[in-house]
């Protein structure tokens, strides 16, 4: 396996690791990059797994357990696989006043699947949002980057459904 970062080896030879070992260089292999490199990561892998994060504390000198919090701090950063259909459910202050929580109960009692988590089958993801800035048409979801307002349980519970029969 060859070295690209000079003293560290990637965890494969997989030719994904030299977009992440490109953006470590062009911040001088400094640890204050730490976000960019692991946004770097994620755009490669989808994901953010256990090698990858070793890799890049290894080629940073970071401390492992840094490289760790940071990753699992933002909401932003994945640490496993993504489901192949997405659902961002809205919990702002304007989505839970008008029902965000019941989009949320009703995924749960559908598909058995709580913020964070992927199905079983790899096909759907739920997430959760602080805000996605469309307050008033309250509560949303974001499904594969396609905004739904003023959404009903029972229609995000339907159009989900839709995505199984689907795939």
């Amino acid at each position: 396996m060859p070295v690209i970062s000079g003293s560290v080896a990637p965890p494969t030879d997989d030719k994904r690791w030299r977009l992440v070992d490109g953006a470590m260089r062009r911040c001088g292999y400094r640890a204050s990059a730490l976000i960019e490199v692991l946004h770097a990561a994620q755009s490669a892998f989808g994901f953010l797994d256990k090698d990858s994060l070793r890799y890049v504390a290894r080629a940073l000198r970071a401390p492992l357990s840094a490289v760790y919090g940071v990753a699992t701090f933002y909401h932003y950063f994945a640490m496993k696989p993504p489901g192949e259909h997405t659902c961002v459910v809205c919990t702002g202050t304007a989505c839970h006043v008008n029902g965000a929580q019941k989009l949320l109960a009703a995924v749960k009692e559908r598909f058995g699947l709580a913020p964070g988590e992927t199905s079983a089958d790899g096909q759907i993801s739920l997430l959760q949002a602080h805000c996605v800035g469309s307050c008033g048409l309250a509560p949303v979801a974001v499904l594969d980057r396609e905004l739904l307002g003023r959404l009903s349980a029972d229609r995000l519970a339907d159009r989900l459904s839709g995505w199984r029969r689907a795939s």
